[in-house]
């Protein structure tokens, strides 16, 4: 893979349209930001659990929050891989045009990386998964092919970012977002089908990247972009270069924030916390700068920025190191987990703690099983529904569907991946609400 051939302005659905040296206020890498911004996917994410239950009287980040963040960490990731690339070479511009764009590239594909998540997290796609595997949906596993079995089964979220990415939803004309190819191809952490999606010895095929649906799509955009076809029937590809850095964005934020979101819950103490980021704060006077900050929340916050410094220079320093062997899609483990062997313990202790206590944290666990209840719930009544049709109650249900996520396709997988674009982009409090209201748990008001 080459830098010149992965980096490209070319927008989806307009490539007719594509024009390199668009001159304007904004590069085209900071439209796709800004289009995301602005879209709907993005904003219901200010109403997905990160972590920890919404709402509550204090404030713990939510999908938008942490979007955000990581998307100012990973800026500064692909802003320091272009410094160090033009320090080395005065002339890198001229070889790469958009070499200096990399930055925004890597933002804005942070702030899209959980678009496909639905309501409550994991527990959401778990919830979905078992319906299909398990559940009432395991009927229509003979309507469709293997493949889109392996999709309803094993539900990601990664795929389903694809899918928001370049699916045109009924009566929003064009539909997508039309991102640039680079941007879409820097979300693809897994670029392989479900199929594919099942080996862990490779980073690449540890989950999968792209549905049934979109698999033409994804191959458009990763031939297009130059990136490796791994031999073999099913489509697999070596990742996009800046993957790894949209990646160790994101590792880096929820380790560490989570961390801050459980002191301010008083789920850890700021001796607990403080002892797990020190060892990522190895800078002069740390511990008397600490001394001179009186609030605890304030200084788990200066703990939570030094600690983000230093696995952000781990992180830049690595990719540029391992560039050749990233480019020829050969480096097979995510920047976190190759730094440092002092800061690679001290991640792993605060993944330890993590599991303890805050990912198995009461509430979170509640918050978990009740979200699984509740999408299974939404799946029971409007899966059969929409694929049936046999009855004035199916009618009403199909009537609650909004216009955008029906489908003219007559085949199950097609019918049934609506009302998963439908439920998947809920909010916590939308699914919760509606899931108490058609079964009849509660009833709607008439304001």
């Amino acid at each position: 893979m080459n830098w010149d051939q992965l980096l490209s302005a070319k927008r989806w659905g307009y490539e007719h349209k594509y024009i390199a040296d668009h001159i304007d206020a904004r590069s085209e890498f900071q439209r796709d930001y800004d289009r995301i911004i602005f879209s709907s996917p993005f904003r219901r994410l200010q109403n997905k659990t990160q972590v920890f239950p919404l709402p509550g009287s204090v404030f713990v980040h939510n999908r938008l929050t942490h979007s955000l963040e990581v998307a100012s960490v990973g800026r500064s990731l692909g802003r320091m891989h272009f410094n160090r690339m033009l320090k080395a070479d005065a002339e890198v511009e001229k070889k790469y045009p958009l070499i200096s764009e990399i930055g925004n590239m890597i933002a804005a594909a942070c702030l899209a990386h959980d678009l496909g998540n639905p309501a409550f997290g994991h527990s959401g796609e778990s919830a979905i998964s078992h319906y299909f595997a398990e559940g009432y949906g395991k009927v229509y596993e003979k309507t469709v092919t293997t493949q889109q079995w392996q999709d309803l089964t094993h539900f990601e979220g990664n795929a389903n970012a694809l899918r928001i990415l370049t699916h045109q939803f009924a009566g929003k004309g064009k539909g997508s977002l039309a991102l640039t190819y680079s941007t879409m191809a820097s979300i693809a952490k897994y670029p392989c089908s479900s199929v594919a999606g099942h080996n862990k010895k490779n980073i690449y095929t540890k989950k999968y990247g792209f549905f049934a649906s979109e698999q033409q799509d994804f191959e458009k955009i990763a031939n297009d972009l130059g990136l490796v076809r791994v031999e073999g029937d099913e489509p697999v590809y070596k990742r996009h270069p800046l993957v790894y850095l949209v990646e160790a964005a994101d590792d880096i934020c929820y380790n560490v924030v989570d961390l801050e979101d459980a002191h301010r819950l008083k789920i850890l103490s700021y001796q607990e916390v403080e002892d797990l980021l020190m060892p990522l704060c190895k800078i002069p006077r740390m511990s008397e700068r600490l001394v001179e900050i009186e609030d605890t929340d304030a200084k788990v916050g200066y703990l939570r920025a030094i600690a983000i410094n230093t696995l952000v220079a781990q992180c830049s320093n690595l990719f540029y190191d391992k560039q050749e062997q990233i480019l020829n899609g050969d480096f097979n483990s995510a920047l976190i987990d190759q730094i440092e062997d002092d800061f690679v313990a001290a991640m792993k202790a605060i993944e330890k703690v993590s599991v303890k206590k805050i990912y198995n944290y009461s509430s979170v666990v509640q918050k978990e099983v009740a979200g699984y209840k509740v999408m299974g719930g939404l799946l029971e009544e409007f899966v059969p529904a929409y694929l049936k049709n046999n009855s004035k109650y199916h009618q009403k249900l199909i009537e609650l569907i909004p216009k955008q996520f029906l489908t003219t396709a007559t085949d199950d997988y097609s019918k049934i991946q609506s009302i998963l674009d439908f439920v998947s982009g809920m909010t916590d409090l939308y699914a919760v609400e509606l899931f108490r209201k058609i079964k009849g748990i509660s009833f709607p008001s008439m304001s």
